[in-house]
């Protein structure tokens, strides 16, 4: 009887501590203040633009320590200029990204994700005039991050992270100076899982 009270409470005690197992998946909004600008191999006279982010990862587990993320954001990115004539460039963008996501700490409330993202451009404006027709479709970056969840229950958390992408493809077509969107972002959002 002492063994399968000891087996009972290994068992109870290793399915509560091993969270996020195998197969789960956690659906998590967001809402966040972002930065964003231009970045060049030449000098450029220009100052980030502060916006509001928002969207929803999706994280997939494989066990309690790696996922994998991805999901659908809604990013405004561009820059301002101050050369002479001001005028602020914003490019709104619908980000995908896919990211491994490792989580660690003693109840994995930390998480560090990295990899890839593309985005799809939704407008383009320089001082509110479109220039939609000069800015590359799609953009390729980089993306990573950290985070804590706070759990309030077994279903649900809230998420406090910094995520950022750093553009790999240029933002302009046919530009004289390549320009690369860089954009970080704090975020708040609700962890439920699924």
């Amino acid at each position: 009887m002492k063994k399968i009270i000891c087996l009972s409470v290994l068992i109870f005690g290793f399915i509560g501590h091993a969270q996020n197992a195998k197969g789960t998946f956690e659906l998590t909004p967001i809402i966040g203040f972002a930065s964003s600008n231009y970045s060049s191999s030449k000098k450029l006279s220009n100052d980030p633009i502060t916006t509001t982010d928002f969207g929803s990862y999706a994280d997939y587990y494989f066990n309690n320590r790696w996922s994998i993320r991805s999901g659908f954001l809604f990013q405004t990115m561009g820059s301002e200029y101050r050369n002479g004539i001001f005028y602020t460039e914003k490019l709104k963008y619908l980000m995908v990204p896919l990211n491994a996501n490792w989580h660690f700490g003693k109840k994995r409330n930390w998480n560090l994700n990295f990899g890839f993202s593309i985005g799809f451009i939704n407008s383009a404006t320089s001082n509110g005039q479109d220039i939609k027709k000069f800015v590359n479709n799609n953009q390729f970056g980089l993306s990573y991050g950290i985070g804590y969840t706070f759990k309030v229950t077994e279903k649900f958390g809230i998420l406090i992270d910094f995520q950022g992408m750093s553009g790999l493809s240029e933002v302009a077509k046919n530009s004289e100076i390549p320009l690369y969107n860089n954009h970080s972002a704090f975020n708040v959002g609700g962890v439920f899982k699924l």
